[in-house]
């Protein structure tokens, strides 16, 4: 069984696929800095400052001792967050069409594959029927 697994491990797809995980993380953290460093700066700059990060609606309040510490955080829905994470959404999908794109226009088209068994038959069938 290790053998098998070594060899499953090994493999080239694994391998890639390893890779790839571990770049769409740094990908990840990337977007997710610009967007909110430099993306969500503007778009408050222009929504009148307003930093939408901390924007929440809040369900119940923080509980602060008298000392002023903070013994229970507040219980809130942070729409703010949710929605950079919005845009962070966007921004990748935008950036993978682009990708998806370039890679059409500098490799040119997957060719499509040979139609299976199946196809050819169906495609036979409904020649058939046509006639």
């Amino acid at each position: 069984m290790l053998k098998e697994f070594k060899e499953f491990i090994f493999t080239g797809n694994v391998i890639d696929f390893a890779i790839a995980v571990i770049l769409a993380g740094a990908v990840g953290l990337v977007v997710t800095g610009f967007v909110n460093d430099i993306i969500m700066p503007i778009v408050g700059h222009f929504a009148g400052g307003a930093d939408f990060a901390s924007l929440m609606v809040e369900l119940d309040p923080a509980v602060v001792a008298a000392d002023g510490t903070v013994t229970k955080e507040a219980n809130a829905i942070r729409w703010g967050k949710w929605l950079n994470t919005i845009i962070n959404l966007l921004i990748v999908g935008w950036v993978l069409f682009l990708l998806g794109k370039a890679k059409i226009k500098f490799m040119g088209a997957a060719p499509a594959p040979d139609p299976t068994a199946d196809q050819t038959l169906l495609a036979e069938i409904r020649d058939a029927v046509r006639k």
